[in-house]
């Protein structure tokens, strides 16, 4: 795979150059060149494959000239060794869970993928890769937990103060070992300038070997792009338009499906679902991207208002928003919509969602009034409502099930070093 810089379309680089990198030397994004379309028969043979056999065959098409067969394999069988369930919640109405791996996100599909990817590429390497990923909310644990003691990785987490909820910054700042929590005070979006400015910074690029674990980093859109090819192939009927609807914060896990639709899989529209931090809605409205100040919501992990991913969207549509709008519709919640629609799933299906999960399924059904079509609608949610007990219960009135593993995390002890949203500091505790 070739790819290229969304600043510079001659600035081209090698998938491992890529991955371990992370940025481009100019600051753009890394995008495919080319994406492969899958032949019709693999659409036509979905019912019935598991997640492990979907996501080897389409990783396969992407990598093959990257990375051997039989180490592609076993990278995916210990990356995603977890399930994805589609669950139906009325004759039209799916949810997609990705909260079945580790740390109880959907972020464990790509941190883990690309812990395991990494740890291929630097072996034999001179010196350590430094890893830093700013997080709004679940990528950090899932990072801290795909890479924990890979061996050669060092991983650096920026966090906002106060921007995570105590269950999230728990399960990002209690593992030690290789992962350092950074705590900034500031906003996520503060945190992803720092991580972005680090990347460009002459003396860092010199004195250290830096890559990224944020979805600015392809190798983490291209295991999200799995489970939308593994949630089409569970459909029961697929003789209505398959609409989707994804909950979008940084806009990574939106463009992994757009990369799928590009690979062939037959989806109608894509619901861009955004909580008040709705900068892309805004675009698609006006055709004006005018990013800004980060808002702060019940769903955290969307609080983007410079979402990173945006380029590649911009690339894979040629910056035509007539053309995104054929793929794309897109929608902002509130928080007052978002507790009325974890209200309304339960009190009709008897089905608990988180925040985010919420705002997927507002998408979808605001999506529908306005357009008053019949559809398979795929709604994702994203995280286990246990991680967000204060808005669940508060909304709900009753106690959320706590997995096992999830109280072991919530008794340990915070490990974080606290910083100001300040360059120069940032840089002096890198090279100290």
């Amino acid at each position: 795979m070739k790819l290229y810089s969304t600043n510079n379309r001659a600035l081209i680089a090698s998938f491992r150059e890529a991955v371990l990198h992370g940025l481009a030397p100019d600051g753009g994004l890394f995008m495919p060149k080319d994406l492969p379309r899958l032949p019709g028969d693999f659409f036509r043979t979905l019912e019935g494959r598991n997640l492990q056999d979907i996501s080897f065959a389409v990783a396969r098409a992407l990598l093959k000239d990257d990375v051997p067969e039989d180490i592609l394999r076993r990278i995916v069988e210990e990356a995603i060794n977890f399930d994805a369930p589609l669950v139906r919640l009325d004759d039209e109405t799916y949810v997609l869970e990705l909260f079945h791996g580790p740390t109880l996100a959907f972020k464990d599909f790509g941190a883990r993928f690309m812990a395991r990817l990494m740890g291929y590429f630097v072996q034999g390497a001179d010196r350590e890769l430094t890893i830093l990923v700013a997080t709004s909310g679940d990528t950090g644990s899932a990072v801290a937990h795909g890479f924990l003691n890979v061996s050669g990785i060092r991983v650096f987490i920026l966090y906002p103060s106060g921007g995570v909820s105590p269950t999230q910054e728990k399960m990002l700042t209690t593992l030690g070992g290789n992962i350092t929590a950074l705590e900034i005070q500031g906003t996520f979006d503060d945190c992803q300038k720092l991580v972005k400015q680090a990347f460009v910074d002459q003396e860092l690029r010199e004195k250290l070997f830096m890559s990224s674990a944020n979805s600015i980093n392809i190798a983490r859109l291209i295991p999200q792009s799995f489970y939308y090819f593994y949630a089409y192939g569970q459909l029961a009927d697929i003789s209505k338009p398959v609409v989707i609807s994804v909950p979008s914060g940084n806009f990574g896990h939106l463009t992994a499906g757009l990369m799928a639709k590009r690979m062939g899989l037959p989806v109608t529209k894509f619901i861009a679902a955004c909580n008040a931090n709705d900068v892309v809605a805004d675009y698609l409205r006006t055709g004006q991207y005018k990013p800004r100040q980060s808002q702060k919501t019940l769903s955290n992990a969307m609080d983007v208002g410079a979402p990173s991913n945006f380029a590649r969207m911009l690339e894979l549509y040629g910056h035509d928003v007539e053309k995104m709008r054929a793929d794309v519709w897109s929608i902002g919640c509130t928080d007052a919509q978002t507790r009325e629609m974890i209200k309304e799933v339960y009190e009709k299906c008897n089905y608990i969602l988180d925040p985010h999960g919420a705002v997927g399924y507002w998408g979808l059904k605001q999506y529908r009034a306005a357009n008053a079509e019949q559809c398979a609608g795929i709604f994702f949610e994203t995280a286990h409502p246990a991680k967000f007990p204060e808005t669940v219960e508060e909304v709900l009135g009753v106690k959320v099930d706590v997995p096992e593993r999830m109280r072991d995390y919530i008794s340990k002890e915070k490990q974080a070093v606290l910083l100001p949203n300040d360059f120069v500091n940032f840089k002096a505790f890198l090279l100290g």
